[in-house]
Protein backbone atom coordinates (compact mmCIF):
# COMPACT_ATOMS: atom_id res chain seq x y z
CA UNK A 1 0.00 0.00 0.00
CA UNK A 2 1.38 3.23 -0.90
CA UNK A 3 1.27 6.81 1.61
CA UNK A 4 0.05 9.86 -1.06
CA UNK A 5 0.71 12.94 0.58
CA UNK A 6 -2.05 15.10 1.88
CA UNK A 7 -0.49 18.00 0.56
CA UNK A 8 -1.96 16.64 -3.16
CA UNK A 9 -5.39 15.30 -2.52
CA UNK A 10 -8.29 17.77 -3.81
CA UNK A 11 -8.94 18.98 -0.80
CA UNK A 12 -5.42 19.34 0.15
CA UNK A 13 -5.18 22.62 -1.06
CA UNK A 14 -8.11 24.51 0.69
CA UNK A 15 -7.30 21.96 3.97
CA UNK A 16 -3.43 24.00 4.03
CA UNK A 17 -5.21 27.37 3.09
CA UNK A 18 -7.64 26.83 6.01
CA UNK A 19 -4.35 26.66 8.29
CA UNK A 20 -2.94 29.50 7.07
CA UNK A 21 -5.64 32.43 7.96
CA UNK A 22 -3.67 34.98 7.93
CA UNK A 23 -2.13 34.71 5.40
CA UNK A 24 -2.87 37.86 2.60
CA UNK A 25 -4.64 37.08 -0.10
CA UNK A 26 -4.17 37.09 -3.48
CA UNK A 27 -4.57 40.49 -5.31
CA UNK A 28 -5.03 41.40 -9.07
CA UNK A 29 -2.25 43.88 -10.88
CA UNK A 30 -3.39 47.30 -10.96
CA UNK A 31 -4.89 48.68 -14.31
CA UNK A 32 -2.69 50.66 -16.58
CA UNK A 33 -2.51 54.18 -16.21
CA UNK A 34 -4.18 56.14 -18.79
CA UNK A 35 -1.35 57.79 -20.69
CA UNK A 36 0.62 54.72 -21.36
CA UNK A 37 -2.49 52.47 -22.11
CA UNK A 38 -3.15 55.47 -24.40
CA UNK A 39 0.40 55.39 -25.82
CA UNK A 40 0.30 51.44 -26.47
CA UNK A 41 -3.18 51.57 -28.03
CA UNK A 42 -1.90 54.37 -30.34
CA UNK A 43 1.16 52.63 -31.79
CA UNK A 44 -0.94 49.64 -31.82
CA UNK A 45 -3.06 51.24 -34.02
CA UNK A 46 -0.34 52.75 -35.93
CA UNK A 47 0.96 49.68 -37.41
CA UNK A 48 -2.20 47.94 -37.79
CA UNK A 49 -2.74 50.53 -39.98
CA UNK A 50 0.26 50.83 -41.70
CA UNK A 51 -0.05 48.73 -45.03
CA UNK A 52 -3.29 51.10 -45.93
CA UNK A 53 -1.79 54.07 -44.77
CA UNK A 54 -0.60 55.14 -47.91
CA UNK A 55 -3.71 54.39 -49.86
CA UNK A 56 -5.90 56.28 -47.83
CA UNK A 57 -3.32 59.23 -47.72
CA UNK A 58 -4.06 59.43 -51.28
CA UNK A 59 -7.59 59.01 -51.82
CA UNK A 60 -8.40 61.58 -48.78
CA UNK A 61 -5.79 63.82 -50.50
CA UNK A 62 -6.65 63.30 -54.56
CA UNK A 63 -10.38 64.13 -53.45
CA UNK A 64 -9.32 67.68 -52.07
CA UNK A 65 -7.40 68.46 -54.43
CA UNK A 66 -10.22 67.52 -57.15
CA UNK A 67 -12.06 69.73 -55.33
CA UNK A 68 -10.07 72.66 -55.49
CA UNK A 69 -9.57 72.16 -59.04
CA UNK A 70 -12.88 72.12 -59.78
CA UNK A 71 -13.72 75.03 -57.50
CA UNK A 72 -11.04 77.14 -59.78
CA UNK A 73 -13.39 78.04 -62.71
CA UNK A 74 -16.48 78.65 -59.90
CA UNK A 75 -15.13 81.08 -57.35
CA UNK A 76 -14.54 85.28 -58.48
CA UNK A 77 -13.58 86.84 -55.00
CA UNK A 78 -10.39 86.00 -52.98
CA UNK A 79 -12.44 85.65 -49.71
CA UNK A 80 -14.53 82.56 -51.60
CA UNK A 81 -10.79 81.43 -52.56
CA UNK A 82 -10.08 80.82 -49.03
CA UNK A 83 -12.86 79.34 -48.14
CA UNK A 84 -12.32 76.75 -50.63
CA UNK A 85 -8.85 76.13 -49.80
CA UNK A 86 -9.30 76.24 -46.33
CA UNK A 87 -12.46 74.14 -46.24
CA UNK A 88 -10.71 71.25 -48.97
CA UNK A 89 -7.73 71.08 -46.08
CA UNK A 90 -10.20 70.22 -43.23
CA UNK A 91 -12.10 68.08 -45.60
CA UNK A 92 -9.21 65.34 -45.39
CA UNK A 93 -9.52 65.50 -41.69
CA UNK A 94 -13.06 64.65 -41.93
CA UNK A 95 -12.41 61.95 -44.79
CA UNK A 96 -10.54 59.70 -41.88
CA UNK A 97 -10.91 60.94 -38.91
CA UNK A 98 -15.10 60.86 -39.23
CA UNK A 99 -15.85 58.65 -42.14
CA UNK A 100 -13.01 56.08 -41.44
CA UNK A 101 -13.36 56.09 -37.58
CA UNK A 102 -17.12 55.33 -37.78
CA UNK A 103 -16.74 52.23 -40.13
CA UNK A 104 -13.40 51.27 -38.12
CA UNK A 105 -15.33 50.99 -34.54
CA UNK A 106 -18.84 49.69 -36.52
CA UNK A 107 -16.89 47.16 -37.59
CA UNK A 108 -15.14 46.41 -34.18
CA UNK A 109 -18.54 45.76 -32.63
CA UNK A 110 -19.80 44.11 -34.99
CA UNK A 111 -16.53 41.33 -35.27
CA UNK A 112 -16.78 40.80 -31.32
CA UNK A 113 -13.45 42.98 -31.19
CA UNK A 114 -14.42 45.01 -28.25
CA UNK A 115 -14.38 42.20 -26.31
CA UNK A 116 -10.42 42.09 -26.73
CA UNK A 117 -10.19 45.36 -25.90
CA UNK A 118 -12.84 44.54 -22.45
CA UNK A 119 -10.49 41.82 -21.47
CA UNK A 120 -7.55 44.53 -21.44
CA UNK A 121 -6.55 45.98 -17.61
CA UNK A 122 -6.70 49.62 -20.07
CA UNK A 123 -8.88 52.63 -19.65
CA UNK A 124 -12.20 52.75 -22.21
CA UNK A 125 -10.99 55.77 -22.30
CA UNK A 126 -7.58 55.29 -23.57
CA UNK A 127 -8.83 52.88 -26.16
CA UNK A 128 -11.16 55.60 -27.71
CA UNK A 129 -8.40 58.44 -27.47
CA UNK A 130 -5.54 56.23 -28.66
CA UNK A 131 -7.73 55.03 -32.10
CA UNK A 132 -9.03 58.66 -32.46
CA UNK A 133 -5.04 60.19 -32.56
CA UNK A 134 -4.09 57.09 -35.09
CA UNK A 135 -6.69 57.68 -37.10
CA UNK A 136 -6.35 61.47 -37.11
CA UNK A 137 -2.42 61.10 -37.68
CA UNK A 138 -3.01 59.67 -40.96
CA UNK A 139 -4.65 63.28 -42.05
CA UNK A 140 -1.26 65.16 -41.69
CA UNK A 141 0.95 64.94 -44.82
CA UNK A 142 -2.34 64.66 -46.65
CA UNK A 143 -3.53 67.95 -45.12
CA UNK A 144 -0.49 69.69 -45.68
CA UNK A 145 -0.02 68.61 -49.29
CA UNK A 146 -3.64 70.43 -50.06
CA UNK A 147 -3.08 73.48 -48.22
CA UNK A 148 -0.33 74.11 -50.04
CA UNK A 149 -1.22 72.97 -53.70
CA UNK A 150 -4.45 74.87 -52.61
CA UNK A 151 -2.70 78.05 -51.97
CA UNK A 152 -0.34 77.91 -54.61
CA UNK A 153 -3.34 77.18 -56.83
CA UNK A 154 -5.39 80.72 -55.75
CA UNK A 155 -2.56 82.28 -55.34
CA UNK A 156 -2.68 83.10 -51.03
CA UNK A 157 -0.07 83.50 -49.11
CA UNK A 158 2.10 80.07 -47.20
CA UNK A 159 2.90 82.46 -44.30
CA UNK A 160 0.47 81.11 -41.90
CA UNK A 161 0.64 77.31 -42.97
CA UNK A 162 1.80 76.49 -39.81
CA UNK A 163 -1.85 77.27 -38.27
CA UNK A 164 -2.67 73.75 -39.69
CA UNK A 165 -0.54 72.20 -36.44
CA UNK A 166 -3.66 73.45 -34.53
CA UNK A 167 -6.31 72.76 -36.72
CA UNK A 168 -5.94 69.35 -37.67
CA UNK A 169 -5.52 68.06 -33.96
CA UNK A 170 -8.40 69.83 -32.76
CA UNK A 171 -10.84 69.61 -35.48
CA UNK A 172 -9.41 65.92 -35.68
CA UNK A 173 -9.96 65.20 -31.94
CA UNK A 174 -13.77 66.73 -32.69
CA UNK A 175 -14.50 65.07 -35.76
CA UNK A 176 -12.90 61.36 -34.12
CA UNK A 177 -14.89 61.50 -31.11
CA UNK A 178 -18.14 61.98 -33.57
CA UNK A 179 -17.00 59.32 -35.65
CA UNK A 180 -16.07 56.95 -33.03
CA UNK A 181 -19.99 57.64 -30.86
CA UNK A 182 -21.70 57.06 -34.48
CA UNK A 183 -19.34 53.69 -34.76
CA UNK A 184 -20.15 52.64 -31.56
CA UNK A 185 -24.04 53.51 -31.17
CA UNK A 186 -24.85 52.04 -34.56
CA UNK A 187 -26.82 49.29 -34.18
CA UNK A 188 -25.61 47.88 -37.57
CA UNK A 189 -21.89 48.37 -39.25
CA UNK A 190 -23.81 49.06 -42.47
CA UNK A 191 -25.62 52.00 -40.02
CA UNK A 192 -22.28 53.12 -39.10
CA UNK A 193 -20.64 53.14 -42.83
CA UNK A 194 -23.58 55.58 -43.63
CA UNK A 195 -23.60 57.76 -40.63
CA UNK A 196 -19.92 58.27 -41.28
CA UNK A 197 -20.27 59.26 -45.37
CA UNK A 198 -22.86 61.40 -44.47
CA UNK A 199 -20.90 63.13 -41.83
CA UNK A 200 -17.90 63.62 -44.14
CA UNK A 201 -20.65 64.77 -47.12
CA UNK A 202 -21.99 67.33 -44.62
CA UNK A 203 -18.08 68.49 -43.63
CA UNK A 204 -17.27 68.84 -47.74
CA UNK A 205 -20.43 70.61 -48.55
CA UNK A 206 -21.09 73.02 -45.96
CA UNK A 207 -17.15 73.44 -45.64
CA UNK A 208 -15.54 73.98 -48.75
CA UNK A 209 -18.67 75.76 -50.25
CA UNK A 210 -18.06 79.69 -49.55
CA UNK A 211 -20.77 80.97 -46.56
CA UNK A 212 -22.07 84.00 -48.28
CA UNK A 213 -24.23 81.68 -51.22
CA UNK A 214 -25.46 79.69 -48.80
CA UNK A 215 -29.15 79.97 -47.77
CA UNK A 216 -29.67 81.25 -43.63
CA UNK A 217 -30.95 77.38 -42.87
CA UNK A 218 -28.02 76.14 -44.80
CA UNK A 219 -25.13 78.26 -42.81
CA UNK A 220 -27.08 77.58 -39.18
CA UNK A 221 -26.40 73.92 -39.73
CA UNK A 222 -23.03 74.95 -41.17
CA UNK A 223 -22.26 76.26 -38.05
CA UNK A 224 -23.54 73.02 -35.74
CA UNK A 225 -20.89 71.25 -37.57
CA UNK A 226 -17.40 71.48 -35.28
CA UNK A 227 -15.39 71.13 -38.51
CA UNK A 228 -16.59 74.74 -39.38
CA UNK A 229 -14.38 76.24 -37.44
CA UNK A 230 -11.50 74.85 -37.99
CA UNK A 231 -11.86 76.01 -41.64
CA UNK A 232 -12.92 79.39 -40.00
CA UNK A 233 -9.69 79.39 -38.27
CA UNK A 234 -7.39 78.27 -40.60
CA UNK A 235 -9.20 80.54 -43.43
CA UNK A 236 -8.75 83.92 -41.49
CA UNK A 237 -4.88 83.73 -41.06
CA UNK A 238 -4.79 84.46 -44.70
CA UNK A 239 -5.61 87.85 -44.64
CA UNK A 240 -2.53 90.71 -43.80
CA UNK A 241 -3.91 91.17 -40.73
CA UNK A 242 -5.22 88.17 -39.20
CA UNK A 243 -7.59 88.88 -35.86
CA UNK A 244 -5.99 86.08 -34.04
CA UNK A 245 -7.98 86.48 -31.20
CA UNK A 246 -11.36 85.19 -33.04
CA UNK A 247 -8.78 82.77 -34.55
CA UNK A 248 -7.80 81.34 -31.01
CA UNK A 249 -11.72 81.40 -30.18
CA UNK A 250 -12.33 79.08 -33.24
CA UNK A 251 -9.59 77.11 -32.31
CA UNK A 252 -11.30 76.83 -28.78
CA UNK A 253 -14.75 75.66 -29.77
CA UNK A 254 -12.91 73.15 -31.50
CA UNK A 255 -11.38 71.79 -28.55
CA UNK A 256 -14.86 72.23 -26.41
CA UNK A 257 -16.41 70.27 -28.97
CA UNK A 258 -13.90 67.65 -29.27
CA UNK A 259 -13.89 67.34 -25.08
CA UNK A 260 -17.63 66.77 -25.05
CA UNK A 261 -17.41 64.25 -28.41
CA UNK A 262 -14.84 62.03 -27.19
CA UNK A 263 -16.71 61.64 -24.05
CA UNK A 264 -19.74 61.07 -25.52
CA UNK A 265 -17.63 58.30 -27.89
CA UNK A 266 -15.71 56.65 -24.41
CA UNK A 267 -19.40 56.65 -22.93
CA UNK A 268 -20.76 54.80 -25.79
CA UNK A 269 -17.66 52.25 -25.87
CA UNK A 270 -18.45 51.05 -22.54
CA UNK A 271 -22.18 50.31 -23.01
CA UNK A 272 -21.08 48.55 -26.29
CA UNK A 273 -18.43 46.46 -24.35
CA UNK A 274 -20.72 45.30 -21.67
CA UNK A 275 -23.55 43.92 -23.98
Amino acid sequence: MSVVPAEVLPGGAQAVEETAPGAPAAELGPRARLWPALLAVYRAQLSRARVARIPLLFVATFQSVGIMVMMRGVVDSRGEAESVVAGSAVVVVAFVALNLLAQYFGQLRASGGLDHYATLPVPPASVVLGAAAAYASFTVPGTLVTAVFGCVLFGLPLGNLWILLAVIPLAGAALAGLGAACGLLAPRPELATLLGQLGMSAALLLGVLPPDRMPGFIQFARDLLPSTYGVEAYARTFGARPDWAVVLADLGVCAGVGVVSLAVATWAYRRAAVR
